[in-house]
């Protein structure tokens, strides 16, 4: 004799399918995929409850990645007990902008942690992120721990690092100058808006949706309350995201209600 399902069984199995067809829908607007990509994501949709359109997942030549993003959440939603990060000393060297860093993840209360490491260096990173190496490095480090302590099998975006991005042109290099590594720079401090100004001219995105996008990334009701972290984050993500993969972003920005121009 069968026992009825339970009713938060149920509506979790609605959740699912709706969530499953969303992600379907939004992923083949920007690329086509085969059948075999709607399974892998159908299982990581249903094991993980990722969202395209929250900017959570992403395909690259028909392969899914999960995003910073969408494991931050997850280890949120999980109730991750904390995160230790760390410099590898020996393995470091600021002169050349290279760096490894060692990332623990502790799900629980009483885990003993899952490590993950991630280094970063100018011939492994987007020329637009130069001076930014060791930000790179922490957020590789972090993915790779939250993978190992959820069991996510597919690899995030931000540790394929620049092997999923076009060849740029010499031209297309000397229009971004190499970043400080001081946080001074492009990516920090005053300068932080005309660099996302930059990356919205050079890409011809919407600045009302990049502006709802920002709020929702940083986690915040208005981006007045993000703190400049979160904002150099969004920034150097936003501009990674562009130029790996434009048609992607443009569909998750399309994602965003529109907002009258002059709108607050």
């Amino acid at each position: 004799m069968e026992l009825p399902a339970r009713k938060s069984d149920t509506k979790s199995v609605r959740n699912f399918k709706r969530l499953l067809r969303e992600n379907v829908r939004l992923a083949r607007g920007t690329i086509p995929f085969s059948s075999r990509a709607v399974g892998i994501l159908a299982s990581i949709t249903r094991d993980f409850q990722f969202s395209y359109r929250a900017g959570e997942l992403q395909i690259i030549d028909g392969n899914w990645y999960v995003t910073h993003t969408g494991l931050l959440r997850l280890a949120r939603r999980k109730k991750c007990h904390g995160i230790h990060v760390q410099a590898v000393d020996s393995l470091c060297d600021s002169a050349a902008s290279r760096f490894v860093l060692k990332a623990t993840v502790y799900p629980s209360e009483n885990s003993s942690g899952f490590v993950g490491y991630g280094d970063a260096d100018p011939s492994n990173v987007s020329p637009l992120v130069h001076g930014a190496e060791m930000r790179v490095a922490e957020t590789r480090a972090v993915n790779r721990a939250l993978r190992k302590a959820y069991g996510i099998g597919i690899c995030s975006v931000e540790e394929i690092g620049s092997f999923a991005e076009p060849p740029q042109t010499s031209r297309e290099s000397k229009k971004l100058p190499p970043q400080p590594a001081n946080g001074n720079g492009t990516y920090g401090g005053p300068r932080v808006r005309d660099r996302l100004c930059q990356i919205i001219r050079q890409h011809q995105l919407d600045p009302n949706l990049v502006k709802a996008y920002a709020t929702d990334f940083c986690g915040v009701k208005t981006l007045r309350e993000a703190t400049r972290d979160q904002v150099e984050n969004f920034v150097a993500h936003l501009a990674d995201w562009a130029e790996k993969d434009r048609n992607a972003l443009l569909c998750q920005l399309n994602s965003y209600p529109r907002q009258k121009e002059g709108a607050a």
